[in-house]
This record gives C-alpha cells, sequence and structure tokens, in this order.
C-alpha cells in the first residue's frame, strides 16, 4: 500500500512539473515582402512578473505599434496554456498608433515557476509574434501556530 501511494505522488508530481514547461518554436516566423504593410513593434516581448505573492495580481499588458505604412489588424492572440487568458484591440490599429494586449495569468494561488507564451497572429510582415510571461509565485505566509495544551498540573521541584 505504502509503495502504490509513493507511485502515486511520483506520477502526480511529474505531471504537474510538465505541466510549467515552457512551449518553445523550433521555427523561424514566416515574414511577407511587402515593406509597405503593416508592422507590429511591441515596447517588450517579455514581462517578468518577478516574485509575487501567492494569490496577487496575475495581469499585465504588451503594449505595441503600428510601424509600418498600412492598419494593422491582429486576427489571433493565443495562450500556451488555460491558465494564460489575453484579450486585445480588435479594432484595425492605424499606423503610427499604439494598441494594447492584456494578459491574465490565473495561477497566481499556485506557488512554483511562471512561464507561458502568448503566440499574436496579424497582417503585419511578421505574421506571428511569441510574447512571453514569467516569474515566480511565492508563499510567505507563516505557518499556523497550532497552542500546546496546558495542563493543571503541578510538578514538584526534584531534590
Amino acid at each position: 500500500m505504502k509503495k502504490l501511494f509513493i507511485l502515486s505522488i511520483s506520477i502526480f508530481t511529474f505531471i504537474a512539473l510538465n505541466a510549467q514547461t515552457a512551449i518553445k518554436s523550433t521555427t523561424t516566423p514566416p515574414v511577407k515582402s511587402d515593406k509597405n504593410g503593416a508592422e507590429i513593434t511591441f515596447e517588450s516581448l517579455v514581462h517578468d512578473y518577478g516574485t509575487v505573492q501567492k494569490g496577487a495580481d496575475g495581469n499585465c499588458e504588451f503594449q505595441f505599434t503600428n510601424t509600418g505604412k498600412e492598419p494593422l489588424i491582429l486576427s489571433d492572440v493565443k495562450s500556451s496554456c488555460g491558465c494564460t487568458v489575453p484579450s486585445w484591440t480588435k479594432e484595425p490599429v492605424l499606423p503610427g498608433k499604439t494598441g494594447i494586449i492584456k494578459v491574465n495569468y490565473t495561477k497566481t494561488n499556485v506557488v512554483g515557476t511562471i512561464s507561458k507564451q502568448i503566440t499574436v497572429t496579424s497582417n503585419a510582415t511578421t505574421e506571428t509574434v511569441v510574447l512571453s510571461i514569467k516569474g515566480t509565485v511565492v508563499d510567505n505566509t507563516p505557518a499556523e501556530v497550532v497552542p500546546v495544551k496546558q495542563t493543571n498540573e503541578v510538578v514538584a521541584p526534584q531534590k
């Protein structure tokens, strides 16, 4: 019975750790040859939460600018897992204007490493851009102190 319990815990741990691994693309994003088209430029491709407390706000934003000559349209924004929820500017972004992709990481109640990707697909010359969020969720709350049961016994001093 003890071996079965240890095996179950080991399998659960293995699955939980693998669920947190980053998905890395090994392909180069396709580049269109139209130099007069839309172009998406992000202020940053990575948002680092740093070390955050368990239960902290998991929201962040990626701001981008259309540095091209045609309106920029984001056709899709997908995350690497269901715990990362993106929302984005749905209207075309005119040349020189900015847009925002908001990301909500919903698992800040789980202690551990954050490493997730958000794939942005648009009509830009670089059709696909991968954004990343990273950080560490920690739990610094003190452990619950259980009071020691008091007894009414009187202990006589030893001689």
